[in-house]
C-alpha cells in the first residue's frame, strides 16, 4: 500500500500551557490546581519554571517551523487571563497569546488553542472548583474573552482537554481523589461548560470550529465470557462514551445512565441546560490516543490488582463492573504503558462510525528517557518506530474510510510529566534540564525531528533505514 496521505492533511505537534511554559508567578499569572497540587513525589521537577516555553516560544515556534507543521496545539492558562478565575483581565496575559499567535502566524503555522487543559484556576478551586456551578459561568465569561481577542486569527478550537482522565485518573491528574456523586456532579458541569463553548466559538469567531478533546481508548474484553463483555460495555460507557454522547448527541449515554443509577448517583440540572445539551453541537472531534484498555468482569472483591502489570490498568476497577488486566498481547514502553498500534486504527474507525464527524488526533506519543550526546544528538529510534507504527495505521483508517484531517502528536518539546517529570520526555525537540538543574534549557533536534520533517514534506512515511 502507498503511503500518502492527502495533500491537505494538517500535520502539527501539541503541547499544554502547565507542562511547558513555568513563569508560574509572572508577569500578573495567578496559581492554578497545577502549581498548588499537593505532590508526593518530591526528587522530580515541577511546574514553576517547566521548559521555560512562556520565555523561549519564539525559538520554539521557529523551530516548528523548520520542523514544517501546518498547526500548533496549545493551551491557554486561564489564570493569566483571570488570576482570580474571573473579574478583572490580566492585559499582560492577553497580550502574551496573542504574541505566541502572531509568531505562529509569522510562520505559517495555525494555532489550534485548547481553552482549559488540566489547570483551573485555584481561586475558582477554592469555591468547590468544577463542583460548583459558579465555575460554569467563571469559565463562560472566559471563553468569551478569548474568543473576542483571538477569533480573528483563531479559528480552530478545543474546549477542556481530557475531562474522562481528568475525573476517572483524579489523584494522578489533580493530586487529589474525589467522592463519586461530586465528581460525577463534575461531570455534568464540565459538559455544559463545553456546551456554552461550543455555542460562543460559533457565535463570536467567523468561521470558527470547535470539538472537544477527550482521551479515547478502545476497551476491549478479557475474553469472550459474557460478563466480560458486559465489563468492557460499561467501561467504555463510562471511559469514552459518555462524555462524546453528550458532546456529539446532546444526551445522557444509556448505559452510562444505568451505572449512575446502580451507584446511586443523581445529578442536578440548571433549568437551561437540557435545551443547551441539545441544540449545541461540535463541528469536528479532537482525539487523545496512546493505547487501548482491556477489562474483565470482577470476582474476588479482595484481589482486584490481580492480572495488572501496566500502568495505565492500576487506575481500573470498580467491583461489580469492571477491573483492568494487562493485555498479554501487547508490547510495553519503557514506563510500563501497552503499546497498540493496530488498536489505534480500531479506535478511530469505531469513533467515526459512531459520530460521524471529521476527527484529529491531538495527542499520539512516546514517554521515554532520551540521552544527549556530547556533540548534541539525540538518537530515538524507538520514538520513531512508534510514530511510524501509528502514523501507518492513520493512513490506513482514512483508507478504510475515516474523515481523518490531522494529526499532532505529544509533544512538540520535551514537558514535565505530570507525576513522572521531566525525565519521561516526548518532545521531538530536546530540553536540556533535569529534575533538579534547569541548566540552560538549550534546544536540540532529535532523530524523531528529522524523521518527522521528511515525513511531513513527502506526506510519506519515510522508508526504513539500511
Amino acid at each position: 500500500m502507498p503511503h500518502k496521505f492527502p495533500n491537505d492533511f494538517l500535520w502539527g505537534a501539541s503541547i499544554s500551557a502547565h507542562q511547558t511554559e513555568g513563569a508560574y508567578k509572572s508577569d500578573g499569572k495567578g496559581l492554578t490546581v497545577q502549581d498548588t497540587r499537593v505532590r508526593d513525589n518530591h526528587e522530580i521537577a515541577d511546574f514553576t519554571i517547566a521548559s521555560d516555553h512562556y520565555h523561549h516560544y519564539k525559538e520554539d515556534i521557529q523551530l516548528l517551523a523548520e520542523l514544517g507543521v501546518q498547526i500548533f496545539r496549545f493551551s491557554i492558562s486561564w489564570a493569566r487571563i483571570f488570576p482570580n478565575g474571573r473579574g478583572e483581565v490580566n492585559q499582560a496575559g492577553l497580550d502574551h497569546y496573542q504574541d505566541v499567535i502572531n509568531e505562529c502566524l509569522q510562520h505559517n503555522i495555525q494555532p489550534i488553542i485548547t481553552l482549559n487543559h488540566f489547570d483551573l484556576p485555584q481561586t475558582l478551586e477554592d469555591i468547590g472548583g468544577w463542583s460548583n456551578r459558579e465555575t460554569v459561568d467563571a469559565f463562560k465569561d472566559y471563553a468569551i474573552t478569548v474568543f473576542k481577542a483571538y477569533g480573528q486569527q483563531v479559528k480552530y478550537w478545543l474546549t477542556i482537554n481530557e475531562p474522562n482522565v481528568m475525573l476517572l485518573v483524579d489523584q494522578k491528574i489533580l493530586g487529589k481523589q474525589i467522592p463519586i456523586d461530586e465528581k460525577y456532579q463534575q461531570f455534568h458541569h464540565l459538559m455544559i461548560a463545553e456546551k456554552y463553548a461550543f455555542k460562543l466559538c460559533h457565535e463570536l469567531v467567523e468561521n470558527g470550529q470547535i470539538g472537544p478533546v477527550p482521551n479515547i481508548s478502545l476497551v476491549y474484553p478479557a475474553t469472550s465470557k459474557p460478563l466480560d463483555n458486559q465489563a468492557s460495555l460499561y467501561f467504555n460507557s463510562v471511559r469514552n462514551w459518555a462524555y462524546l454522547d453528550f458532546s456529539c448527541f446532546g444526551r445522557y449515554n444509556a448505559v452510562f445512565s444505568d451505572y449512575l443509577k446502580q451507584k446511586g448517583v443523581t445529578i442536578t440540572f440548571a433549568p437551561d441546560d437540557e435545551a443547551l445539551m441539545k441544540e449545541n453541537f461540535p463541528d469536528f472531534i479532537a482525539m487523545n490516543f496512546y493505547t487501548t484498555v482491556t477489562v474483565e468482569k470482577p470476582t474476588d472483591k479482595n484481589n482486584m490488582t490481580e492480572g495488572i502489570s501496566d500502568q495505565q490498568s492500576e487506575d481500573i476497577m470498580d467491583w461489580g463492573f469492571y477491573k483492568g488486566v494487562t493485555n498479554p498481547y501487547l508490547k510495553k514502553n519503557q514506563f510500563n504503558w501497552t503499546i497498540d498500534p493496530d488498536g489505534f486504527k480500531t479506535t478511530l474507525q469505531t469513533l467515526y462510525d459512531r459520530y460521524h464527524l471529521p476527527i484529529i488526533i491531538t495527542e499520539n506519543g512516546l514517554g521515554a528517557k532520551d540521552d544527549l550526546t556530547e556533540d548534541g544528538k539525540v538518537h530515538d529510534p524507538y520514538r520513531i518506530d512508534y510514530l511510524k507504527q501509528h502514523i501507518e495505521q492513520c493512513l490506513e483508517a482514512i483508507e478504510a474510510g475515516v474523515d481523518l484531517f490531522g494529526y499532532s502528536p505529544w509533544s512538540a518539546i520535551d514537558l514535565i510529566s505530570v507525576h513522572e517529570g521531566i525525565s519521561k520526555r516526548y518532545g521531538f525537540i530536546y530540553v536540556d534540564r533535569t529534575e533538579k538543574e534547569l541548566k540552560q534549557l538549550a534546544r536540540y533536534k532529535k532523530d524523531s525531528f528529522y524523521w518527522y520533517q521528511k515525513l511531513i514534506q513527502t506526506n510519506e512515511i519515510p522508508p526504513e533505514r539500511r
